[in-house]
């Protein structure tokens, strides 16, 4: 129809110049904001309407009363069809709302209105009803003083005047509409920081970041990610994070890189502070990673942290001073071969332990035995003879 498109058009000339600088910064008495907005709608008639379900458009102003109650003239059109014989109806639905808004939440600004409904059909119908409606919807706000609405609706007839005049009708439906607001209202806050952009010095907040009465971030572990993004907030000075502000552990130690002294400390070592490995017992080998942790010092060890014992005497090589002791043999401390009775036989070999001291011994550690000579007399041969320059008898 060539008045619908007029007055479409002369409705987007109206919000084309309304949302002009200079119309946007505009002020009224008791800074109340205005709002004009377009819209599309659906709208499922009750089958005692006896219209098909159909798309819409329509206009809105609004008023703002303070920052949470609003009112609101409405004005939607459609054309459809006659259930019953397909012949087309124009319908009209003007309204006239009160609106209660909710806190503002990071998925938008949700609303309750209620309200009066005049429906006036035309076409196949020549009809006017009356009735009232409930929105609920949700404003979310594109910065600056444009916004997107999301509405669904219901409105109620007692007394249908189309097919059955008796008859009571629930018509349910939806919009969605872009709307801008115009002279009143906050300052604008193009960061959405709380700190309107006359007095932000830091205009480019990321969202969610909290901020000083200056409008720049706070960042109380000064790790460069700032509080209200920052997933780990007691971050030590130095230490180098992550984009969630948590520290980085590249040898997962415990100690954050950029304050670990020692960044490659292997695997389950106990480190210190400062990330570095302790070693208690001093082997070589890191506590957390030692299997004997109380090796005594200067004691050659395994890779475990374990004493090595090559001949197998009970005291670890490298405070071993004998280090080639047979196996079995008893040792002292150092592991050498005990000797108690210092015949110069080790007890594992002494088959005499308790030899008197200067007692010669043989190899089993026993008193040698010398058996004194006893004098004899010559024997004499008699009668015996010779042969000459020989031993042979003759």
């Amino acid at each position: 129809m060539p008045y619908r498109f007029a007055v479409t058009q002369a409705l987007v000339s109206v919000l084309l110049a309304t949302s002009s600088p200079a119309a946007l910064q505009a002020q009224v008495a008791q800074g109340r904001q205005v709002e004009l907005g377009i819209l599309g709608t659906y709208t499922k008639y009750d089958q005692t309407i006896g219209l098909d379900g159909a798309i819409g458009a329509g206009g809105r102003l609004g008023l703002f009363l303070n920052g949470t109650f609003a009112i609101e003239g409405r004005g939607d059109f459609t054309r459809t069809d006659v259930t019953a014989d397909g012949e087309r109806a124009e319908a009209t639905r003007l309204s006239g709302t009160f609106y209660a808004y909710a806190p503002r939440t990071p998925a938008g600004r949700f609303y309750l209105g209620v309200g009066y409904t005049r429906s006036v059909y035309r076409g196949a119908f020549d009809a006017d009803n009356n009735g009232g409606h409930v929105i609920l919807g949700d404003l979310l706000s594109l910065g600056g003083r444009a916004a997107l609405r999301f509405e669904g609706r219901l409105d109620y007839t007692p007394s249908s005047k189309t097919v059955d005049p008796t008859a009571r009708a629930i018509d349910i439906g939806a919009a969605a509409g872009l709307s801008i607001f115009a002279f009143g209202g906050p300052p604008r806050d193009t960061d959405a920081d709380g700190v309107h952009d006359g007095k932000d010095e830091c205009p480019d907040t990321p969202a969610g970041a909290v901020v000083d009465e200056r409008g720049c971030a706070i960042d109380t572990d000064t790790d460069g990610v700032p509080d209200g993004l920052d997933r780990c907030p007691g971050t030590p000075p130095g230490a180098a994070v992550d984009t969630a502000g948590c520290g980085l552990d590249t040898d997962a130690d415990g100690v954050a890189d950029g304050i670990d002294v020692c960044p490659n400390t292997p695997a389950g070592a106990i480190v210190d502070e400062f990330g570095c490995p302790l070693d208690t017992d001093t082997d070589g080998v890191f506590d957390g990673l030692d299997r004997c942790p109380n090796t005594p010092p200067g004691a050659i060890v395994d890779v475990d942290g374990c004493p090595v014992d090559t001949d197998l005497d009970g005291v670890p090589d490298g405070l071993d001073q004998c280090p080639n002791t047979p196996e079995g043999v008893p040792v002292s401390a150092d592991g050498c071969a005990l000797d108690s009775d210092g015949d110069g036989v080790h007890d594992g070999a002494d088959r005499c332990p308790n030899t008197p001291a200067n007692t010669e011994v043989d190899g089993t550690g026993c008193q040698v035995v010398v058996e004194e000579a006893i004098p004899r007399a010559p024997l004499v041969l008699r009668g015996v003879s010779f042969e000459t320059g020989r031993s042979a008898l003759t």
